[in-house]
């Protein structure tokens, strides 16, 4: 059996990853090849190009790479004629995986996407994409599930997959005891994985430290770099910055973990501050012009933030009403966010001092995080999407396609592998 991966981003790479070792583990003769990342690659799968070098983000960016995407959406056509794989599996990255999917569907293949984009965010009319070309939804929240579900989808609630990472991690403890050393409390920044994202948030994240610093002299920061490339930018900026402030590659977890609280860029991250039960600060700054747009066309959600996403009883927007930061209710989320593009930096550095300082608004916060994990996280996406794939593809008639009565009317439930 020959499964085709098409990934690009960072995170998915690390869900492909995980995805590949449990399918190989419920069926050795599983063949994956497509195209992924390093993680993918250590999985065992076979890669014909590390698309997560393409992580990009915006219209020009994707402009400027397009004859890029081109070129691997004509070798991914000629793989599926020459070679025809049992099933694609698409994850994130939508825009490319679009292409990816009609490919499939021209030759008749089976269209798996895990991890599906957050179009019930953004951009609810691509569902009838997502009808068209995949064959089996599979979701990482319940809610989205149950969307895609009233929408004509075959849609099946997995879990979510980082949680099986998180699960699965070991941490350094010389690394931890050496960060618990330091004589004030430390606060890790968090500024994204992407480079775009660590260049449009790192300064406000520097800009907010300098000030609480001001109030609370002793306080420590420490910055988490994705990877080398990003570590030398944050190096740069926190020079700029006159901040006193380690940057680290590879030890997020160790920094939330060791952290008194954290400044991190809106992500999957924050599932892993949900994991850590660790009070934060999430922002995500764009220019002038993107977040006029996107919040006036394109927003259909509360929150930017999955974890307050999990937490809200009404995700959804209803007549334009969007999260406000400076609201009085602005507390009541797990995390409180920022999407903006003005300076965040005084109300977020206010929001940090007052949690340093109020040890009993620091325990309410933690204790909020906890029951909310008791709640969501859980383990096994990667081995329940697996045993999904495998039981479909060896029995293909036993599970409905899109448009059946049960995908109408259905109302999804987590399965268990």
């Amino acid at each position: 059996m020959r499964i085709f991966f098409s990934v690009g981003e960072p995170s998915g790479d690390l869900h492909g990853a995980n995805l590949i070792r449990q399918l190989k583990q419920q069926s050795p003769d599983v063949e994956c090849v497509g195209f992924g990342g390093p993680r993918m690659a250590e999985a065992g799968c076979g890669l014909l190009a590390d698309l997560t070098e393409l992580a990009v983000m915006w219209f020009l960016r994707v402009l400027l790479n397009l004859h890029r995407f081109w070129c691997y959406y004509r070798q991914a056509k000629r793989y599926f004629r020459d070679h025809r794989p049992d099933a694609v599996v698409l994850i994130d990255y939508p825009g490319f995986n679009w292409w990816i999917a009609r490919a499939a569907k021209r030759y008749d293949i089976l269209v798996f996407y895990y991890g599906v984009p957050q179009m019930w965010a953004w951009a609810p009319w691509r569902v009838r994409k997502m009808r068209r070309l995949v064959d089996h939804v599979l979701c990482k929240l319940p809610f989205e599930a149950e969307w895609f579900h009233q929408r004509g989808c075959q849609a099946t609630y997995v879990g979510h997959p980082y949680f099986d990472q998180l699960a699965g991690q070991t941490l350094d403890p010389g690394f931890q005891a050496e960060m618990n050393r330091g004589d004030g409390p430390l606060i890790a920044i968090l500024p994204g994985s992407r480079t775009q994202e660590v260049v449009s948030n790192l300064p406000w994240f520097l800009k907010t430290a300098g000030l609480i610093q001001r109030r609370i002299p002793e306080v420590r920061f420490a910055v988490a770099s994705f990877n080398e490339l990003q570590a030398e930018i944050a190096c740069r900026m926190v020079a700029e910055s006159m901040l006193t402030a380690d940057v680290f590659v590879g030890r997020t977890g160790e920094l939330i973990q060791t952290s008194r609280c954290c400044l991190a860029c809106s992500g999957s991250v924050s599932l892993e501050l949900l994991f850590h039960t660790k009070p934060s600060l999430i922002l995500y700054w764009v220019e002038r012009l993107p977040f006029r747009v996107a919040t006036r066309f394109f927003m259909k959600v509360r929150y930017i933030t999955l974890v307050n996403l999990l937490a809200a009883r009404a995700p959804f927007l209803s007549a334009g009403e969007r999260y406000d930061p400076i609201a009085a209710s602005a507390d009541d989320v797990p995390l409180p966010e920022y999407l903006t593009y003005e300076d965040p930096s005084r109300a977020m550095a206010d929001r940090i001092v007052g949690w340093l300082k109020d040890e009993g608004e620091y325990r309410r916060r933690v204790q909020q995080l906890s029951d909310l994990k008791k709640q969501h996280v859980d383990t096994g996406a990667s081995r329940t999407a697996a045993a999904y794939m495998l039981r479909v593809l060896n029995q293909p008639a036993s599970i409905p396609g899109p448009g059946s009565e049960r995908n109408a009317h259905a109302r999804p439930e987590k399965l268990s592998a």
